[in-house]
């Protein structure tokens, strides 16, 4: 796909680093599949690993967690 954000290039594989926060909970998660653009670093998650992502951030949130840091994991 071409980067939406800059125009000037195709996007590769690779990886990103997610920062979700909503209220008081802040999730970070670390090496997430991602499109990046090469050219100005804008990187893409899809649909379905944002979902993972946003089930994550609530269970946290449920559990009283303030502050996480983790690896991505595929399932």
């Amino acid at each position: 796909m071409n980067c939406i954000v800059c125009k000037q290039s195709e996007t590769r594989p690779g990886k990103a680093t997610v920062t979700l926060e909503r209220g008081t909970v802040t999730l970070v998660v670390k090496g997430v599949p991602a499109k990046v653009c090469p050219n100005c670093g804008e990187e893409y998650v899809d649909e379905e690993i944002t979902g993972r992502l946003l089930q994550a951030a609530e269970e946290a949130a449920e559990a009283g967690v303030q502050v996480d840091i983790r690896e991505y994991v595929a399932v």
